[in-house]
């Protein structure tokens, strides 16, 4: 911000205030164009994706957080520091087989573990509550098991019914576990490789963040919502707002009700499906042709 008032002239904090209504204005504009709320035919694209680029069925999108280093915020104590030793927010987001932001949250603590971040936000809200289309259960790939479409984690989310995580080193006792979450960590990478892209698309995460927590924010959703709009349309503008050249199909957003924190320990159920997943990954019709030599 600094070098742009030089180059042009202008005082620090009108430039600050031109930058923050230009991601207001991004943000209004173009969020419901690059990021709606999924329809199911749409989850059952991306889970065909998943399949088809990383050989993991039924999978809706790979989820994670990333830390972004800001200047530490006034009295905020030990709010915002993180275990990264840096006062940081949090961007939970919810990533597609190509590197495409389906969901975000942002401006979390940094204080705050993933999976807590995750069971406050409104896309966990929404998963619990079955709010967001998701399809119902459906057998996996040459076999007659239904189970329900999930997304998957790291180990700092919790197992649910909706999400799969790691088996824990400790119970790493046989092959068949192992093969399980290598496949699972070859699909949740994808998480990984998107957060990549965002930092190198944008230069200002390869620095500390001088902004305050609510505008900071506003910047980082600012990013999400153009990288997403890069990759859709590869830098040509066709949303014309005078005009109203919009898709016919708009997903408004969605209103949740908060629910009550329920506790970490995950269901019979939710072990069920991992055991499931585990089962298939090891049978020949989940296998893959260089997976034996994992």
């Amino acid at each position: 911000m600094k070098t742009i008032s030089f180059s042009y002239r202008l005082g620090l904090s009108t430039v600050y205030q031109i930058i923050i209504e230009v991601c207001y204005a991004i943000i209004e504009i173009v969020i419901l164009e690059v990021m709606p709320v999924p329809t199911e035919q749409k989850w059952k694209e991306i889970a065909s994706e998943f399949w088809t680029c990383w050989n993991f069925p039924n999978c809706l999108g790979a989820i994670d957080g990333k830390h972004v280093t800001i200047q530490a915020p006034p009295n905020s104590g030990s709010q915002y520091f993180c275990y990264k030793k840096t006062f940081s927010i949090v961007l939970l987001a919810l990533v597609d087989a190509h590197y495409n932001f389906i969901a975000v949250d942002v401006g979390s603590f940094g204080k705050n573990s993933d999976g807590g971040i995750m069971a406050h936000s409104k896309l966990g809200k929404a998963l619990d509550q079955n709010k967001l289309n998701v399809p119902p259960k459906e057998a996996l790939p040459g076999t007659a098991n239904d189970v329900p479409y999930v997304i998957v984690g790291d180990e700092a989310f919790p197992l649910k019914t909706y999400l799969l995580r790691l088996y824990p080193a400790k119970q790493l006792d046989c092959n068949e576990k192992r093969v399980y979450n290598y496949r699972l960590c070859r699909a949740r990478r994808v998480v990984e490789n998107a957060f990549g892209l965002l930092s190198q698309k944008f230069r200002i995460y390869n620095r500390r963040m001088q902004a305050k927590p609510e505008n900071a924010d506003v910047i980082i959703l600012t990013t999400c919502v153009l990288h997403n709009f890069i990759k859709k349309y590869d830098g040509k503008l066709t949303y014309v707002r005078d005009n109203k050249q919009t898709s016919e199909d708009h997903s408004t957003p969605i209103n949740l009700t908060n629910i009550s924190v329920q506790g970490g320990n995950a269901t019979r159920e939710a072990f069920g499906i991992r055991e499931t997943y585990k089962h298939f990954f090891n049978s020949p019709c989940g296998s893959i042709p260089w997976q034996n030599n994992v």
